[in-house]
């Protein structure tokens, strides 16, 4: 029901301190919350409207932990979801976190990374221009896209906005994965959860 394309959030420049790459392409981890990764895209929408969708994906098991959706790339597209991860975090991880993103402005602003260091979170990015150092959140928007809107047309912002916020949590409790033995992420990590304890 519509189209899009990605955005890989153009570097724009140095505007903080650049974090050393602490994920180094080691997109696997059997701990939940240990390894977190996040991006942005954009979608174009009906009219002259974007979309932008910045999700926090947990590479334990694939799984959406929070996202935001903005008409614009604000400072708040990032901010929101990371106050939200960083509640699941609290009460929920064993180990420490932490979080990779490319180099954009967002990840290098004094809140984001005032916010991480607050949390006791490690930062970690990409180096620039190389998609393949965050390939596990360019592999979920390439998937979101094939399953979502390959070939469809365009949409307003508020249809497709409700369109991915449904996919998004189809995604995580429904979605099967092979490398998860069959089962969704959230299944995965509750049944695991269950297990260990």
């Amino acid at each position: 029901m519509f189209s899009v394309f990605c955005w890989w959030d153009p570097y724009k420049g140095k505007i903080g301190k650049v974090a050393k790459n602490r994920l180094s392409r080691r997109f696997s981890t059997p701990i939940p919350f240990q390894k977190l990764v996040t991006d942005i895209t954009e979608f174009k929408c009906l009219g002259e409207e974007k979309l932008y969708l910045n999700p926090i994906l947990d590479l334990y098991n694939g799984e959406i932990i929070a996202f935001g959706i903005k008409k614009r790339p604000t400072l708040d597209l990032v901010m929101e979801p990371l106050k939200e991860t960083i509640e699941v975090i609290e009460t929920q991880a064993t180990y420490r976190t932490t979080i990779h993103s490319d180099q954009g402005w967002h990840y290098q602003h004094n809140e984001w990374v005032r916010t991480l260091e607050e949390n006791k979170v490690f930062q970690s990015m990409s180096r620039k221009a190389t998609c393949a150092d965050n390939a596990s959140m360019e592999n979920f928007f390439g998937i979101l896209k094939q399953e979502m809107c390959y070939g469809e047309e365009l949409v307003s912002y508020q249809d497709l906005k409700r369109q991915i916020e449904k996919y998004i949590y189809w995604y995580n409790h429904e979605r099967s994965k092979e490398k998860l033995a069959g089962l969704s992420p959230v299944e995965y990590r509750t049944q695991t959860s269950q297990t260990a304890a």
